[in-house]
């Protein structure tokens, strides 16, 4: 008889864990549409200024910004694009003046992309306006909401493979992506 109740006991708590990571599952899902948004709108508030950039294409920007000049091929590994789809991207953002295509001095057969001026205004004024966002939506919760996050939101980070924060005043991606893809934390 022992034995049966233990097994129930072990199938209950699967079934619990279960629950508990399908309904953290679907809280993350709405967070990460929360965010889209938010994105969308801080780009959105510098679209007077340029022609329709894309979220892609901003992305193209912001890793430009993060990491400096950079190959094509560099660009779209980081980006997790065919380079053919970079180059795309790129020959918009080219032709808005956001970006520009030079050839490496070091050896010629080599292009490198760089960001205009314009586009990395361009990429700071869009990281001011989505922190400026969350941060209205973060002062809605209270202390203890906070401190919850935080601690959820790191472990959540960890659990993706992705690089902590340096610091509170340090944004070290400006749309949120790193230039590595997420891997396992078992790896």
């Amino acid at each position: 008889m022992a034995d049966h109740r233990e097994m129930d006991a072990d199938a209950h708590t699967d079934v619990d864990a279960d629950v508990d990571v399908d309904a953290v599952t679907h809280a993350v899902l709405a967070a990460s549409r929360l965010l889209v948004t938010v994105s969308a709108h801080s780009l959105a508030a510098v679209a007077e200024r340029v022609e329709r950039v894309t979220l892609p294409q901003y992305r193209l920007l912001a890793v430009l910004a993060t990491h400096g000049d950079a190959k094509l091929v560099e660009v779209a590994e980081r980006l997790g694009v065919n380079p053919s789809t970079a180059m795309r991207m790129l020959d918009r953002l080219i032709a808005v003046g956001l970006a520009t295509r030079q050839s490496n001095p070091d050896n010629r057969r080599e292009t490198m992309l760089r960001l205009t001026p314009e586009g990395r205004r361009l990429v700071e004024e869009v990281t001011a306006a989505r922190h400026r966002e969350i941060s209205a939506i973060v002062a809605r919760l209270t202390p203890g909401q906070r401190s919850a996050l935080v601690g959820a939101l790191t472990a959540f980070t960890r659990a993706g493979g992705e690089p902590a924060v340096p610091g509170e005043d340090s944004e070290p991606y400006p749309l949120g992506w790193s230039d590595t893809h997420a891997r396992p934390a078992h790896e």
